[in-house]
């Protein structure tokens, strides 16, 4: 059941919000790092489709997309950006979202800035505002969500650039609460997607259905406002247990702060980055030949392989979402660039070896939560010489330079170059009209 005070704290709660300096710093962090995956994935395979589907949306060209000279509907271009974000599973999680919130909510509150000619500094005002709506109601949901087979960046994501994008307009309480409402509405997204072109385009499908719940608000549009309440509210209808988390502890801290965002060292689902860190690290330590390698098994906790959903891969791309693939490329190559996870057949040698490699569940480890201590993985090799090696992996290594990163996905023109320093000092007007004539020259 829902708790019908939820949708008018909620309401409130985006309203008042105002993110100290430690909110809007790790924000600032948020903005670069997303950027890093979309200026990557540009060229990504679903993006062309995706343009010659929409066929020139209508609307006032007023929005810039990241890697193309012309600008176009903020709507089109919130789709796109968020796609184009999400192509290369290289940005961002957030463990109370369960999913990734900054492809989802920057890409709708770009369109709206350009638009509207809103400063940076409100810009990520109203991202940490959105960040903190999604992972609240992903906490009012819980795990059970995730496991019923939702895609918490789709059907959260919604939630999360509405409440953004609403912070941003100043909307009043009952246009905040249509917002909310209309956006709710839309959610949508499923887990079978995963390893398809449709997995990114759930974040731009989830951006522009955020934006055009803000848009509609606006224009008057009615819709009920009380979309979190009661046994037929968003909470109650998608499985949540725990309505009032949507409200309670809000912005204390911040979910941006902590637990925080977690920035990917790889282009690969986040849940195969513990076993990629504990095969990297053997490899190293012990000078692996991979032909030496009779199998391996990685150990999860019950529910920590569920968004690994490929076992045999036949493209780099489905390779993003096979632990196997995972563990043969680190345990071959010694890395995982953004090229293993290409678009590409899968390399003979990668492919025997992931045959090799097979998953196990921890019986008597607690299942996967909100908790991170319950996240783990464990990569047992054995040898032919006859020895077994093995590494626990609690806490898989972050980007610990996101500009970097940012170079390493982006390349180096120079409009594109100096997009870390824009994001790390932008406040107003201006600088946001030098970030999004960047995107225009990716």
């Amino acid at each position: 059941m829902g708790d019908p005070s939820i949708t008018a704290d909620l309401v409130r709660l985006i309203r008042a919000s105002a993110p100290g300096p430690e909110a809007i710093a790790a924000a600032r962090d948020g903005v670069l790092d997303v950027l890093a995956s979309a200026f990557g994935g540009v060229g990504d395979r679903a993006i062309a489709p995706l343009e010659v589907a929409l066929g020139g949306e209508g609307g006032e060209a007023t929005a810039s997309v990241i890697g193309r000279r012309e600008r176009t509907a903020p709507l089109t271009a919130a789709l796109l950006n968020g796609t184009i974000g999400h192509a290369l599973d290289y940005d961002d999680v957030q463990r109370s979202v369960g999913g990734h919130p900054s492809t989802v909510i920057l890409p709708a509150l770009f369109a709206l800035a350009e638009e509207q000619g809103r400063t940076a500094a409100a810009l990520l005002d109203a991202y940490v505002v959105g960040v903190e709506a999604m992972a609240r109601i992903g906490l009012a949901l819980g795990r059970q969500h995730y496991e019923a087979g939702f895609h918490p960046t789709a059907t959260l994501g919604t939630i999360g650039a509405a409440a953004a994008t609403a912070f941003l307009a100043g909307l009043d309480d009952a246009g905040t609460a249509r917002a909310l409402g209309l956006a709710a509405t839309q959610s949508a997204g499923l887990r079978l997607q995963f390893g398809s072109d449709a997995k990114p385009l759930h974040a731009g499908l989830a951006a522009r259905a955020g934006l055009f719940a803000t848009r509609l608000a606006l224009a008057g549009f009615g819709a009920a406002e009380d979309a979190f309440d009661g046994p037929t509210g968003f909470i109650a209808v998608y499985g949540g247990e725990e309505p009032k988390r949507a409200v309670e502890g809000w912005g204390e801290p911040w979910q941006i702060v902590s637990p925080g965002l977690i920035f990917k060292r790889y282009a690969c689902c986040a849940a195969s980055h513990f076993a990629a860190d504990a095969a990297l690290a053997l490899k190293q330590e012990h000078a692996i030949d991979p032909a030496s390698v009779v199998d391996a098994t990685v150990t999860f906790a019950r529910g920590g392989d569920a968004a690994l959903t490929v076992r045999r891969p036949r493209t780099g791309l489905e390779g993003r979402f096979s632990v196997e693939y995972v563990v043969a490329a680190a345990l071959t190559d010694g890395r995982l660039g953004l090229d293993l996870f290409a678009d590409a057949p899968v390399r003979p040698e990668l492919a025997a070896l992931a045959s090799r490699v097979e998953r196990r569940i921890d019986p008597d480890a607690p299942p996967v939560s909100n908790d991170p201590a319950t996240r783990f993985s464990t990569v047992e090799i054995r040898l032919a010489d006859g020895r077994v090696l093995s590494r626990r992996v609690d806490r898989p290594l972050p980007a610990d330079d996101l500009a970097a990163k940012f170079r390493d996905a982006a390349g180096s023109a120079p409009a594109v170059a100096a997009v870390p320093e824009i994001v790390r000092t932008m406040r107003s007007r201006d600088d946001l009209a030098v970030l999004f004539a960047a995107f225009r020259a990716a």
